[in-house]
């Protein structure tokens, strides 16, 4: 059985990870992604994502590391909701893969220049608690047609089909 260790311990992430690695023991460890508690690009948005990957693949030898980062990006004065995958396999090759991207209004970029965090802005936004741990900022902006977990486990999907892949065909 594959031991797999998603640096989060947001159930969102887990439950994504659970869906697509249905046989593998999957494990949710706090671990630094070493970038902005909100990170504003893709770069930096991947990086953390890389990050954490590679912190969890170091807990146990034979097991593989998944990070999952949640950022925002910008295209012409319009911020995008963004998201970026990495893991990192028991023989420490990186995959990475990115997921779906929707425009978010000005008043959250507002909010989100002033220094806060995505997941508290859209708590206000929203009037809820713990939008992170639910449909995200993509649930809330989608009608709940795509929720958070299901945008993470698109991202997971794209990244356990790549490390498939290159086991096959080398």
């Amino acid at each position: 059985m594959v031991q797999l260790y998603i640096g989060s311990k947001n159930p969102t992430k887990i439950n994504a990870v659970k869906t697509v690695f249905e046989s593998a023991n999957v494990e949710g460890v706090e671990v630094e992604s070493k970038v902005s508690a909100q990170p504003f690009s893709d770069e930096e948005t991947l990086e953390g994502a890389i990050n954490r990957a590679r912190e969890c693949a170091k807990i146990k030898k034979n097991g593989f590391g998944l990070g999952l980062e949640g950022g925002v990006m910008e295209i012409e004065d319009q911020l995008y909701l963004c998201n970026w995958g990495a893991m990192v396999d028991d023989e420490e090759n990186l995959y990475t893969a990115s997921g779906a991207r929707i425009p978010l209004p000005d008043e959250i970029k507002e909010e989100l220049e002033k220094g806060k965090e995505l997941g508290e802005v859209m708590d206000d936004y929203a009037s809820r608690q713990e939008v992170r741990k639910n449909e995200g900022a993509v649930g809330i902006f989608t009608n709940e047609l795509v929720n958070r977990q299901e945008m993470f486990a698109h991202v997971v999907k794209l990244l356990k089909g790549q490390y498939e892949y290159y086991r096959r065909n080398g």
